[in-house]
């Protein structure tokens, strides 16, 4: 994935990267001197309600698909800070947002019913002949 170019996310589908907006953040954690006066972690926001690059059947699917992670304007927020390096953790959370976006438009197949085969419903019916065969002969008679 070329960081200059847009982010492909369905066949025909590709997010402007004019869309994502990039923060670099303060990172936390260990890393002494580093970590305190270099902003290497990356946020990124992408407004899912109000981009361009979206069909409504799509955007519907992931306003849907995606609720729990996105804030009251329907932006999506991504952060990535596993790097020393923003440029790395810039990639990283393009490339999350990427398989993110991705995974929320998979539409998955519709069940289609199937009858069961004669060989089975023939055989379900003879298993339950030999349990109630079975259960008879432990019951008994008035002779017992």
């Amino acid at each position: 994935m070329s960081i200059e170019s847009d982010l492909s996310v369905a066949p025909g589908t590709f997010i402007p990267l004019s869309e994502v907006e990039v923060r670099a953040i303060s990172g936390g954690g260990p890393g002494g001197q580093h970590v305190n006066k270099s902003a290497t972690r990356v946020a990124i926001v992408w407004n899912v309600r109000t981009s361009r690059a979206l069909r409504d059947e799509q955007r519907a699917r992931l306003l849907e698909k995606l609720a729990s992670r996105l804030d009251g304007e329907g932006a999506l927020r991504i952060v990535a800070g596993e790097y020393r390096s923003q440029q790395q953790n810039r990639r990283a959370a393009l490339e999350r947002l990427q398989q993110v976006v991705q995974r929320a438009l998979i539409v998955p197949r519709t069940r289609k019913a199937t009858k069961p085969t004669r060989g089975s419903v023939e055989r379900r019916l003879d298993e339950k002949r030999r349990r109630s065969e079975t259960k008879q002969e432990r019951r008994g008679g008035k002779d017992q």
